[in-house]
C-alpha cells in the first residue's frame, strides 16, 4: 500500500528531527521506498505563540494495516521525546497519516484523509512534489487543484 505522511518539527534542531524521524521510519518492519519531499519552513497553525515549524511530506509503501502504522509512528514519536500538552503545541516531532492509499477510514483515533489537509500550506506544498495527480478520495480534487484552491483562498 502506498501511503503519505506528513511530519513536522518546531523544538530543538527541527531538521535533525526530521531527519531522524525518517530514519526511524525506515527501519520499521514492512516499511520501504521511502520518498521525502523537501523541508520548508512555515508559521504555526492554531496555536500561533511558538517557533516556526520545519515540515516535509513522505511517500513509503508498507503492508501495515493503517492502526498498526499509526502504532508505530505514535511509538517513533515517544522514541523522540514527543509530549502532547497542548492541542496544536510546540513538538519536537508530529507524524499524521495524511492517506493510506484511496481509504477512507473514520475512527476514533484514526481519521484517514487527514481532516485538516487541504486547508494547510505545509501539508500541500510538500505534497505537490511526491504526487500532484493524486486524487483526494472524499473532495474528489488533485493535490495540484487542492494547493491552487488553498493559495488562492491565502492571497486573498
Amino acid at each position: 500500500m502506498i501511503v503519505y505522511l506528513s511530519l513536522g518539527s518546531n523544538l530543538g534542531d527541527r531538521w535533525k528531527a526530521l531527519e531522524t524521524a525518517i530514519h526511524k521510519l525506515n527501519k520499521l518492519p514492512d516499511v520501504r521506498n521511502i520518498i521525502a519531499s523537501e523541508f520548508i519552513e512555515t508559521s504555526p497553525v492554531g496555536y500561533v505563540k511558538q517557533p516556526d515549524f520545519i515540515n516535509c511530506a513522505v511517500r513509503l509503501e508498507t503492508n501495515l494495516s493503517p492502526v498498526e502504522l499509526l502504532k508505530q509512528i505514535q511509538q517513533i514519536e515517544v522514541e523522540m521525546g514527543r509530549e502532547r500538552v497542548i492541542k496544536w503545541g510546540p513538538r519536537i516531532i508530529d507524524i499524521d497519516i495524511l492517506f493510506y492509499e484511496n481509504k477512507v477510514i473514520q475512527q476514533e483515533n484514526l481519521i484517514i484523509p487527514h481532516p485538516e489537509l487541504h486547508r494547510r500550506y505545509f501539508v500541500l506544498r510538500p505534497l505537490m512534489e511526491l504526487c500532484p495527480d493524486f486524487i483526494h478520495p472524499i473532495l474528489r480534487k488533485s493535490i495540484s487543484s487542492l494547493y491552487s484552491m488553498l493559495r488562492e483562498e491565502l492571497s486573498e
